[in-house]
């Protein structure tokens, strides 16, 4: 009997996230997005996949730094790890249900609250938060902190031009900001 496989026409941010897709898939090793693109000002749901610990230790606290443009961060709790945001001035104000915002989140912290909630080396998880992304399409890059009881991974280099991480040891977490229609850009 013979497989027959239908193939369905994809909507352009769906097949540029494919695409994206397999060129993360390739560079697992490092802090992620699972879904590397998103459309212009819209919500989006940031899973930052974390492969591995430093070295053979695990992760006991990842810190991720909100990107200019990347307004309204909230994180996600995660059981067993401590939370803590951080606020400030923001580079650009934005309105938001009417209300103009001058300060926003600047980071985010999950702090492991025992060895036994570490994040072990061996093992992968996500660390999630929303907010929106900017009304201008680009590259937001979301800079992570990864500590160990021993050692430090800084997810955070970002490429002199354009948004290949090729060449480089610590890329930091690409978000492509797609200018698209989104049929969704308002939700809670």
């Amino acid at each position: 009997m013979q497989k027959r496989f239908f193939t369905f026409p994809l909507p352009p941010l769906a097949a540029y996230t494919a695409g994206l897709l397999l060129l993360y898939n390739q560079a697992q090793a490092h802090v992620v997005l699972q879904d590397p693109a998103a459309a212009a000002g819209s919500s989006y749901r940031a899973a930052l996949r974390v492969g591995h610990g430093c070295g053979t230790e695990a992760t006991t606290v990842l810190r991720v730094l909100i990107p200019a443009g990347f307004n309204a961060a909230q994180p996600m709790p995660k059981p067993g790890w401590t939370l803590r945001t951080q606020t400030g001035p923001l580079a650009q104000p934005y309105t938001l249900h009417g209300t103009t915002f001058t300060e926003g989140v600047v980071s985010i912290t999950w702090t492991a609250n025992s060895a036994q909630d570490a994040l072990p080396s061996a093992y992968y998880d996500e660390f999630i938060l929303r907010g929106m992304t900017p009304k201008q399409p680009g590259p937001l890059w979301f800079k992570v902190q990864q500590l160990c009881a021993n050692g430090r991974l800084d997810w955070s280099e970002v490429p002199i031009s354009g948004t290949t991480t090729q060449g480089l040891a610590s890329p930091a977490a690409l978000l492509e900001v797609l200018d698209v229609q989104s049929g969704n850009a308002h939700s809670h």
